[in-house]
């Protein structure tokens, strides 16, 4: 349950971070914000007074570079989700910037192939999906964009999107 709950964390956080730099966040970043201090405080007792001494201690946790790669297969899944968002609000240049990205991503994850864990190959096939459907809503938008109305779109991409789930044996 660790695993599969650094794996979320690490989702959302590259997540936010890309909403705020559009960029990706690095598992060395990531690792920074999981170190945590707290002080203890000790009581000793002197002849003449009474101190208190303050002992920190850190706790660190480390996010794998498996456990990352796993988060940031998940991220495409929520990058694909704003991409058809950001259509149904009237935003058309977002799907080209994210199309981008996730392309990145996806020659990021081919490089590794299959050479990786059985968990980064399963979830490739989850990001090819994300990635399939940014492009395809990128593709409408530059063919048919001028003929669907903006508050038309959201609709047209919702429906492609089912349609693609179908044909692939989605629920």
């Amino acid at each position: 349950a660790l695993f599969a709950g650094l794996q979320e964390y690490v989702e959302a956080v590259s997540f936010q971070y890309f909403i705020k730099t559009r960029s990706l966040i690095s598992v060395e970043e990531i690792n920074k914000q999981l170190v945590f201090t707290a002080e203890d405080r000790e009581e000793t007792t002197n002849m003449t007074s009474s101190s208190h001494e303050k002992h920190p201690h850190t706790w660190s946790l480390k996010v794998t570079p498996v456990d990352y790669l796993l988060g940031v297969a998940d991220l495409t899944g929520e990058l694909m989700r704003l991409c058809i968002s950001s259509v149904g609000n009237g935003d058309i240049d977002t799907p080209f910037e994210l199309s981008q990205f996730l392309r990145q991503i996806y020659d990021g994850f081919t490089f590794i192939g299959n050479t990786g864990p059985y968990e980064v190959s399963k979830k490739l096939y989850t990001l090819k999906q994300s990635l399939a459907k940014v492009e395809n809503a990128c593709y409408t938008l530059k063919v048919r964009g001028s003929e669907i109305p903006k508050h038309m779109l959201a609709d047209v991409f919702s429906t492609k999107t089912e349609l693609i789930d179908q044909e692939e044996g989605l629920p």
